[in-house]
């Protein structure tokens, strides 16, 4: 198995990427340990001293280290259990990990809608090459709330990519939006 690395703009997180599969779809973000009880790899890599942060992508997983905590010495243990577990077969997450995870039932407006499809479009494919992703949260008089994840979250440039990057494009497509902000 060949495990890919590459750094992300945010230097306390690094993408990793395997030559097969992580998720069949979607992107599952655990801020912390407590978070990665239904994902059997995050709790393996949570183990790993100085991991603080994993997120999970389709086709790559993102590691965020502690502040005190060197690449040089984190990097070869990340890449030992990664291959490990996904050399073996063993599960991503739980069978019931879905089974928990709330969902939007509300029908949305025409306003939300086309937030939602620029940023499928035109955001989220720019952000996954850096290891992150970027998730519609709500819109409220005007202002577009977003979740940073992966990569993104704690990234020195996310503030950037949101208020020049995400911003301006929103508002040039959709007047009705005024600002973004992380949620």
């Amino acid at each position: 198995m060949f495990i890919e690395t590459q750094a992300t703009p945010n230097p306390a997180t690094v993408k990793f990427i395997p030559d097969q599969k992580i998720l069949e779809t979607g992107n599952i973000d655990f801020p912390s340990l407590s978070s990665a009880k239904k994902s059997p790899l995050a709790m393996r890599l949570f183990g790993i001293t100085g991991v603080v942060r994993v997120f999970l992508s389709t086709n790559f997983v993102s590691i965020t280290k502690a502040d005190n905590t060197d690449w040089s010495m984190l990097k070869p243990m990340i890449l030992a259990a990664l291959m490990e577990h996904l050399s073996v077969g063993q599960n991503i997450i739980d069978a019931d990990y879905y089974d928990i995870t709330p969902q939007n039932n509300n029908v949305d407006d025409e306003v939300v809608s086309q937030i939602k499809e620029l940023l499928e479009e035109r955001v989220r494919p720019m952000v996954a090459m850096d290891g992150g992703d970027i998730v519609f949260d709500r819109f409220e008089q005007g202002i577009v709330y977003l979740r940073m994840q992966g990569a993104c979250a704690g990234c020195p440039s996310s503030t950037a990519t949101l208020k020049i990057g995400i911003e301006n494009m929103l508002r040039h497509y959709i007047p009705e939006v005024i600002e973004v902000r992380a949620a």
